[in-house]
């Protein structure tokens, strides 16, 4: 690889092979505000594509080359491919990490796949399309910019950026890629840790296991470069569970839990073989951790454990939804962490697996929320349902990952006061991640008008310090409080007993670069600016209800200047001042 290639580094580094191919680069492209594509038979030929794109970056970006914010619902791709010799006898699998908001792929005039939803992978086996020298790869991806019942996220409905909402994206958005692999090989492992068992639980998916040959997987777990486990087993179907004991029992093993504070990671790797044969081979890692409520207390490895979250939009001024490198990733982690936050909410936004990576690595906890729509409808539930499911099977492995966020404020459902369609589909999207995933909590409506929920989590932007101390000195209070005149319970949902924190509160406006915008309230200097974020932080550590907190927001974006970084990620004040505040330590 080289660095000429956008993005270059490998799309899905929890599950890594050495075979495969990044198709980031350069496409050619072209518009079909008419809709002529499809009659044209495009997918044939890309005689009709007079532009060239910079993929992953979507063209209402700058770094695709083309910056076109405007409406362009339907667009086509195209890229000619050649396959490595070395390929030769491999089953060539097609990867699309996200392509916003559906996709039909040919490959070679022949349709390979279909995938709905805009932030979620998808892939096809390719290889009975292929040709032998120059293979074509086309993709048409269809948005509906102004279906507010369409699962978006941030991505504004109108022609330009406004209020809470920012420019759109269409299209790919999300590392293409080839991979090589043999018939028989492993298509995902789900990894479920048991700190108290301190064992991992691995449920492997095969691709195929033929009735007439011998299939065995070797499972080689190591911690710190020795081996700590080695396990070897029979494939008899395409479905194996193996639960194995890591005998850590050195502290019964907390030295090597995974915490923001510790964030220690076993690697694994697996392989294949069919009649002696080696089949396939992949690198993976797990993080023995525990997210639990006991006794109301949130807890992390079996401790109380306040959370101090920052709502990361994961935006970026010249690419918008995409990182514009891997570097960027890990810098705003690193300045995340340098500001005393243990962990972020990524707001409305289903992130890139390479943040949730270095999330892993780097040690920063993560509440993975969905993108919601802004209004109810069947067409909406049958989408969102689907994607989020998605969602959950893509990122279960990341130990980072500490909570489930579905619905967001009453997004796609703003009658769930009195709507008993919309209390309904509230209640089914928690009770299916409970279907999918019980390791970790699920919130039923970020901010407000909850039934269910594990977590009470409370929007307010209030800016004064005495409200603010009144409004969470104790319990009650806290509830009957209504910060967004919304009532924190609906459709007989009552507080029983959980945890309860503030998930977005803040926003204070600070205009430290060019551009201009707005916040929730707003601070004329850099001594301004500390005396109220000290006046919204001070209230919440001094409650004695309020178990963790997310600040409203990492960085500016857009017409938002309420960050304390700017777009470009430059410091408003000096890091170590928001960290005294943010970690309730005295300010000098």
């Amino acid at each position: 690889m080289t660095n000429t290639v956008p993005r270059p580094e490998y799309p899905r580094p929890q599950w890594q092979r050495k075979e495969w191919m990044n198709l980031n680069g350069a496409w050619s492209f072209a518009f079909d505000d008419e809709r002529r594509g499809d009659a044209g038979q495009w997918y044939k030929s890309d005689k009709h594509f007079e532009r060239s794109i910079m993929v992953p970056y979507t063209f209402q970006s700058k770094l695709s080359g083309i910056g076109d914010p405007g409406f362009h619902d339907l667009v086509w791709y195209s890229r000619h491919v050649q396959l490595p010799a070395a390929w030769g006898g491999k089953r060539v699998i097609l990867h699309f990490g996200s392509v916003d908001y559906s996709a039909k792929v040919w490959v070679n005039g022949q349709v390979a796949a279909m995938h709905e939803g805009g932030h979620t992978p998808f892939s096809a086996d390719i290889t009975d399309l292929l040709a032998v020298q120059d293979n074509i790869i086309t993709v048409r991806a269809e948005d509906y910019s102004r279906d507010v019942t369409l699962p978006r996220g941030k991505q504004f409905w109108e022609e330009n950026s406004a209020g809470i909402f920012y420019t759109r994206t269409t299209g790919i958005w999300q590392t293409v890629w080839l991979e090589a692999v043999d018939a028989v090989h492993i298509r995902k492992v789900k990894f479920t840790p048991d700190l108290d068992r301190d064992e991992i639980r691995m449920q492997m998916f095969f691709s195929s296991v033929p009735a007439d040959s011998s299939v065995q997987v070797q499972v080689n777990i190591s911690y710190g470069g020795s081996l700590v486990k080695e396990d070897t087993f029979k494939v008899t179907g395409r479905e194996e569970t193996r639960s194995i004991a890591l005998n850590t029992f050195n502290q019964h093993g907390a030295d090597r839990w995974w915490s923001p504070e510790r964030p220690n990671l076993y690697d694994v790797s697996f392989k294949v073989t069919k009649d002696g044969r080696v089949t396939d081979e992949v690198m993976s890692y797990f993080g023995m951790r525990k997210v639990s409520i006991e006794s109301g207390k949130l807890c992390l490895n079996n401790r109380p454990y306040e959370l101090r979250l920052v709502l990361d939009q994961g935006y970026w001024p010249e690419s918008l939804l995409t990182a514009p490198a891997d570097e960027l990733l890990i810098r705003d982690i690193d300045l995340t962490k340098e500001m005393g936050f243990n962990g972020v909410r990524k707001h409305q936004k289903m992130e890139d697996p390479r943040f949730l990576y270095w999330a892993d690595r780097k040690g920063l906890l993560v509440w993975g929320e969905s993108a919601n729509a802004c209004d109810y409808s069947e067409a909406y539930v049958q989408r969102f349902t689907r994607e989020w499911q998605e969602v959950i099977e893509r990122d279960y492995n990341h130990p980072s990952i500490i909570a489930w966020v579905p619905l967001n404020e009453s997004w796609g459902v703003p009658n769930i006061q009195h709507d008993t369609f919309q209390q309904h589909h509230g209640l089914a999207m928690y009770h299916m991640v409970k279907s999918l995933d019980q390791t970790r909590p699920v919130i039923f409506n970020d901010g407000w008008e909850m039934i269910t929920t594990d977590i009470v989590a409370i929007h307010d932007y209030e800016w004064q310090e005495q409200i603010l101390s009144e409004r969470y000195r104790d319990l009650s209070s806290t509830l009957a409080a209504m910060p967004a005149n919304r009532h924190v319970f609906v459709g007989g949902g009552q507080y029983e007993g959980q945890p309860v924190l503030i998930t977005e509160f803040g926003g204070i406006a600070y205009k430290k670069s060019e551009w201009d915008g707005w916040g929730y309230s707003g601070a004329e200097n850099e001594e301004d600016y500390l005396k109220r974020l000290q006046a919204v932080i001070g209230p919440l550590h001094r409650s004695p209800v309020i178990q963790g907190f997310c600040y409203t927001q990492l960085t500016d974006v857009e017409q938002e200047i309420n960050g304390l970084l700017t777009y470009d990620r430059v410091p408003k004040v000096p890091l170590e001042q928001i960290r005294r505040i943010v970690m309730n330590q005295s300010v000098e």
